[in-house]
C-alpha cells in the first residue's frame, strides 16, 4: 500500500467502514533511521553545504505514538521571516506524547534555515523557496532544499500542514488554504477548525500544491504578520492542528464538534492606484461591500488624497500594514462569492481557481501580493 492511502483509509475507518486494523504500531523509516513506537528523535536533513564546505542540515523532530495510525507531516519557515509557523510547529511537537497518539508526528519548524537565519522570505540567492517545490537533486539551491525535504520526508508522510504568515508587513486572518476540490484535502480543511476555508491549490511549486499532486492530502494556514511571534494566532493554529488531529484520530483525546468553517472559492487582491502613505479602514475579517472605502493614501509633500475601494463584495482576509505605498501595491485581499454549503463537496468544474494566473487571459497570480 502507497503510504499517502494510509490517512484516506483511516478517514474512512473514523466514519464507520470496517477495515482491517493493525494490531500494533510498526517501527517508520525516516531519513536513514529506524523510528520504534514511543520513540521521540530529533533527525539531521542533510540539504546543502555552507560556502566554505561545510554540510549543513535541517532539524526533524519525531513523535511516534504507540499505537498505530497516519504519518502527519507539520511545517513551516519555508519563509524565514514568517515566525508564527515555527512557533506552532514547536507547540505542536512540545505537547504531544507518544501515549496519547495513534500514528505520527514529523515536523519541520524550520524548513528554510538559511533565510531564516537572514531575517529574510528568501533564500541567499532571492529565490523563494516556495517556488520550488517537489525540486531537483541537480538544480539551484533552492530546488536542492526543496528536493531533500520533499523527498526524504513529505513523500514519507500521510498528511501535510504547511504554516505560513502574510509577506512584506501584510498581516492574514487566520485561514485554511487547499485544493477543496480533492475530497480528502477539504476533510483536513473542516478538521482544522479553522473560521474560514479558501479554496486555492496554490501557485505551481509550492510546498501544499505539490504534496496534495503527489496524492498527500495538503493544507496551509496562513496567520498573522511576518516578524513577530503573535500569540492569539499561534495559539489558535496549535489548537487548530490538535483539533485536526483528534478528528484524524491520532490523538487520543476526545475531538470537540466546533462549528464548520466558512468556506470561500476565490480571492483577489485590490491594489494602490497611487503612491504614499496608506492608512487603512477595513480591518480583518470584515464584510465589505462593493465600491466600499477600503483605506485611503495620502501623499505626502502634496496631502491629496485618494481612496481604495473594494471591487467586488466579500470578506477581507488580509490587509497591508500602514505604510509607503507605490501604484500597484496588493493592500487588501478580499474572499469573494457566497460561502459554498458546508454540507456539499463541489465539483472541480465549479470551482474556479483563487489564483489569477490559472486564468489563461491573465499572468498575475494573485495568491500571494508579491
Amino acid at each position: 500500500m502507497r503510504p499517502h492511502l494510509v490517512l484516506q483509509l483511516w478517514i474512512f475507518a473514523l466514519a464507520g467502514l470496517a477495515l482491517a486494523a493493525n494490531p500494533r504500531a510498526e517501527p517508520l523509516e525516516l531519513i536513514g533511521q529506524t523510528i520504534a513506537p514511543g520513540d521521540q528523535r530529533r533527525l539531521a536533513l542533510p540539504v546543502t553545504e555552507t560556502f566554505v564546505g561545510e554540510d549543513a542540515s535541517t532539524p526533524v523532530i519525531v513523535v511516534a505514538g504507540v499505537q498505530p495510525g497516519p504519518v502527519v507531516c507539520l511545517t513551516a519557515g519555508i519563509h524565514g521571516d514568517e515566525l508564527n509557523g515555527i512557533e506552532v510547529v514547536r507547540r505542536t511537537l512540545d505537547r504531544a506524547k507518544p501515549d496519547a497518539l495513534s500514528g505520527t508526528l514529523v515536523g519541520i519548524p524550520i524548513v528554510n534555515l538559511a533565510a531564516f537565519r537572514r531575517s529574510s522570505r528568501y533564500m541567499p540567492d532571492r529565490r523563494d523557496l516556495n517556488r520550488f517545490f517537489p525540486g531537483r537533486p541537480r538544480g539551484s539551491s533552492a530546488s536542492r532544499l526543496a528536493y531533500s525535504v520533499f523527498e526524504k520526508v513529505v513523500r514519507q508522510c500521510d498528511a501535510l500542514v504547511d504554516v505560513h504568515s502574510g509577506s512584506f508587513n501584510r498581516t492574514n486572518l487566520p485561514q485554511v488554504r487547499g485544493d477543496l476540490r480533492r475530497p480528502e484535502v477539504l476533510r483536513l480543511a473542516r478538521a482544522f477548525g479553522s473560521e474560514i476555508a479558501i479554496h486555492n491549490e496554490g501557485r505551481q511549486g509550492t510546498l501544499r500544491r505539490a504534496a496534495s499532486e503527489a496524492g498527500i492530502p495538503a493544507i496551509t494556514y496562513e496567520a498573522g504578520e511576518p516578524m513577530r511571534f503573535q500569540s492569539a494566532e499561534i495559539e489558535r493554529g496549535v489548537l487548530g492542528v490538535e483539533h485536526m488531529l483528534a478528528q484524524l484520530g491520532v490523538r487520543t483525546a476526545a475531538a470537540s464538534n466546533g462549528p464548520a468553517p466558512e468556506l470561500y472559492y476565490r480571492a483577489r487582491w485590490i491594489r494602490a492606484d497611487d503612491g504614499g502613505i496608506l492608512a487603512a479602514r477595513a480591518k480583518l475579517g470584515d464584510k465589505v461591500k462593493a465600491n466600499q472605502v477600503l483605506g485611503t493614501i495620502f501623499d505626502p509633500i502634496s496631502n491629496e488624497k485618494s481612496t481604495i475601494r473594494a471591487t467586488h463584495a466579500g470578506r477581507v482576509i488580509g490587509v497591508a500594514l500602514d505604510q509607503l505605498v507605490m501604484p500597484g501595491f496588493a493592500a487588501f485581499h478580499i474572499a469573494t462569492d457566497e460561502p459554498m454549503d458546508a454540507g456539499a463537496i463541489v465539483p472541480a468544474a465549479a470551482l474556479p481557481s483563487v489564483d489569477e494566473g490559472a486564468e489563461p487571459e491573465r499572468s498575475e497570480l494573485e495568491e500571494r501580493p508579491d
